[in-house]
């Protein structure tokens, strides 16, 4: 069976933008209210994009719209296109004097919301013109099709056209909050844990686990008390006093201060910056790459 013709030049962005909105959204609504249209016209632009596919995209059910196959596989072009878009108006309205614009820095949970803030603070005061948008997430973003233009990541990157700077090693280790320590004596020993202690960990994230294996930690799912993959609600139960749990040295001096447990029980992994190297020449890219680069290394090297 022959595959049927599809006219590429009736691919307007129009129609995969409502498509995208429609699937992170998952209602023509919520699409609705995100792109700032009425709703038919949403509903108009997934029916003519299913027509320039041939193919019908999204099936109804209580629960709200469903995306077939054929959404899913188109997802990841939608996605590459939006990432383009944004990074094209990035560009083109930045001003040409360079210290002005927005730059978009992606990094994880953890670091966007325990490290990312004072250095943040520390680069909008010496450059009060550039603007920031920051992407937490545990998904590393695709410098390539320009998701991000900054990104800052814990594994050395492999893809090429990407320029990367290595910034050091990030130790980790085992801690609880004072107000924890008050209520549960601290364990002398790692078979302590187990015995009248609660403990905080990941909930479906398995490279966990395999990371608290290698350190000594050969802890299973069902032993943690509190289980999140939010990096942000880890450290924060982490402070509360909730459990005991593993975290980033110089994140865990505070303030508030954690306590160390077992100093000998570690695990380390490296960080590097990263961005395209097309954007290595814009001089607002530049600025941001290069102090996060400073920063991220004395925030390292802090209690090393």
């Amino acid at each position: 069976m022959s595959t049927p013709s599809i006219d590429s030049a009736a691919l307007s962005w129009d129609l995969l933008g409502s498509f995208l909105a429609v699937m992170r959204t998952g209602s023509l609504s919520g699409a609705s209210r995100t792109l700032g249209v009425a709703q038919p016209t949403v509903r108009r632009q997934i029916e003519k994009l299913e027509e320039v596919l041939g193919a019908v995209l999204f099936t109804r059910s209580q629960a709200g719209l469903v995306p077939t196959d054929t959404a899913l596989a188109t997802m990841p072009y939608a996605e590459s296109m939006a990432g383009v878009a944004e990074a094209l108006v990035r560009s083109a309205t930045a001003p040409s004097d360079g210290e002005r614009g927005t730059v978009r820095v992606t990094c994880s949970d953890m670091v966007a919301c325990g490290v990312m803030p004072p250095i943040l603070a520390a680069l909008r005061r010496a450059h009060p013109q550039l603007q920031i948008e920051l992407s937490a997430s545990n998904v590393n973003e695709d410098l390539l099709r320009r998701d991000a233009d900054v990104a800052v990541r814990m594994a050395q990157p492999t893809q090429g056209s990407l320029v990367a700077k290595r910034v050091g090693i990030v130790k980790f280790g085992v801690f609880a909050a004072e107000s924890y320590l008050a209520d549960h004596p601290a364990p002398r020993s790692i078979a302590d844990l187990l015995d009248g202690h609660a403990l905080i960990g990941k909930d479906r994230d398995t490279s966990f686990f395999t990371k608290l294996a290698r350190s000594g930690l050969a802890l299973k799912r069902k032993d943690f008390a509190l289980r999140t993959d939010n990096d942000a609600a880890y450290l924060a139960a982490l402070h509360a006093g909730v459990g005991i749990g593993v975290c980033q040295v110089p994140l865990a001096a505070g303030p508030p201060r954690l306590r160390r447990l077992f100093p000998k029980v570690s695990f380390e992994l490296p960080v590097w910056v990263v961005t395209h190297e097309d954007l290595r020449t814009s001089r607002r890219v530049s600025i941001v790459f290069e102090h996060l680069v400073t920063s991220l290394g004395k925030y390292i090297r802090s209690t090393s």
